[in-house]
């Protein structure tokens, strides 16, 4: 008993140094979430971990990883804020554990439940200062009690996600800016090269390049790349 206690306590260990690092790497918000699921389906010796993240503007939970191979369980799906469990976790910003999913009068996807062999649940905010940002759920094959320490490793590992979604998310926006600015200068370039070459004013030379856009199918980027490259030959 001892052995299977220390080696639950390693496997926690190892998810919250998993998702730490995460925090600190230029990993996409997919492998992000990829990530946080599977180490704490591990960790929390869970038949399903799943993590929905809420949409500030549609007032609503969308199911974005989970480490399930089930078809069913892959399936897009969405809860309102303050809808089922999920939501109400979401809305409330505390944790809530179920015994038996099937019994409780909130939990609103019975039928995937009973087809998954769902029992007990353990569901818990993630928050970023206060600010929910999603939940992730646990669930087990079986009735199972979840102890004050599973409670505690669920809610760090989720403040830690958190905190890794969240920067990922700034980085992921912040490179696109950075994308987009650097697509405008090289368009600007390409156009000031078309503008001598062609003798254009600058309304006709963008034209150009829009349309050529257009009718390759290439983005005003790539147009505008092979223009520079040509007028450097």
């Amino acid at each position: 008993m001892k052995d299977l206690a220390n080696s639950s306590v390693d496997k926690q260990i190892e998810a919250l140094t998993a998702i730490s690092k995460a925090i600190t790497s230029d990993r996409y918000i997919d492998d992000i979430l990829r990530l946080v699921v599977t180490v704490t389906a591990e960790a929390m010796h869970s038949k399903i971990c799943a993590l929905w993240l809420l949409d500030d503007k549609e007032k609503a939970l969308h199911l974005r990883a989970t480490q399930s191979i089930s078809k069913e369980y892959l399936k897009e799906r969405t809860l309102k804020l303050g809808e089922g469990i999920v939501g109400q976790v979401a809305e409330t910003n505390q944790p809530r554990m179920v015994l038996n999913v099937l019994e409780d009068p909130d939990f609103k996807e019975k039928e995937l439940a009973r087809h998954e062999g769902l029992v007990s649940m353990l569901s818990v905010p993630m928050a970023v200062k206060d600010r929910v940002i999603g939940v992730i759920n646990c669930y087990t094959s079986y009735p199972h009690e979840f102890s004050e320490t599973e409670r505690n490793v669920l809610i760090t590992v989720s403040n830690e996600a958190a905190v890794a979604i969240e920067n990922t998310e700034l980085m992921v926006k912040t490179r696109v800016i950075q994308e987009e600015l650097e697509s405008r200068k090289l368009i600007e370039r390409a156009k000031d090269i078309l503008m001598k070459q062609r003798n254009l004013p600058g309304q006709d030379a963008y034209r150009w390049m829009r349309k050529r856009s257009m009718d390759t199918r290439k983005t005003m980027r790539e147009i505008a790349e092979a223009i520079i490259l040509a007028g450097e030959l």
